[in-house]
């Protein structure tokens, strides 16, 4: 079991790396034909809350493979980090099928692979991982917190860069998402708002549900 979660933890760390580099090959081809300013387009990239979570997976999984390599039980801290990981895989895969499937987002030409990759299947291994993976230990309630930390800075960071972060090619605003943006949601800011109260809680529920787990006792032979 120990060497089957090591090959699969590496390999979906590799997957998802392949993904993000797939997906940002293709966009900076588009941008360069396109004229777009690199730079901008690099950071705006890095600000979709997906490759940011994809990411943190793939660094948790390489970390959770030494880990386990060595036989250690999950510290406290990487615990966390990974229930945290966990949840935030569970909301991007649950957000974009209910959400943003079939539409473009704003990153040019999108590559099919990289997108079923890093919201279906990425996620699919981090929950298949949190369930099965042996060395996980059990969290407290009171951490749930600490997982919904991050993406409220994330939503912060969005919606005060957003206005600041002008296209120079159409003049417009950038925001990662539509739902995210004041200018094309139906009220405004408070359709934002809504989405953002939304998101919270279903990050909220999710990150219940992975403490609810680390509670469970792990499977024979795990």
């Amino acid at each position: 079991m120990r060497a089957a979660t090591i090959v699969l933890r590496l390999a979906g760390a590799l997957a998802i790396v392949a993904a993000i580099v797939g997906q940002l090959t293709l966009s900076y081809a588009n941008w360069s034909a396109t004229g777009a300013d690199v730079g901008f387009q690099f950071v705006n990239f890095f600000s979709f809350f997906t490759i940011d979570a994809n990411v943190l997976s793939a660094i948790v999984l390489v970390i959770g493979a030494v880990l386990t390599a060595r036989r250690m039980t999950d510290p406290t801290w990487f615990a966390v980090a990974r229930g945290s990981v966990v949840t935030y895989m569970v909301v991007t895969g649950i957000v974009y099928n209910l959400l943003l499937r079939g539409i473009e987002l704003p990153q040019g030409t999108t590559l099919a692979w990289s997108n079923e990759v890093l919201h279906v299947v990425a996620p699919i291994v981090l929950v298949l991982d949190w369930l099965f993976a042996p060395g996980r230990v059990e969290l407290a309630t009171r951490r749930i917190w600490i997982i919904i930390i991050f993406p409220l800075v994330w939503a912060i960071y969005t919606l005060v860069r957003g206005p600041l972060a002008i296209d120079h090619r159409t003049g417009d605003a950038w925001y990662p998402y539509p739902f995210m943006n004041p200018a094309t949601s139906a009220n405004g800011y408070l359709s934002v708002s809504f989405y953002i109260l939304l998101i919270t809680v279903i990050i909220g529920l999710a990150a219940a549900g992975v403490i609810w787990v680390s509670r469970k006792r792990m499977p024979v032979g795990a």
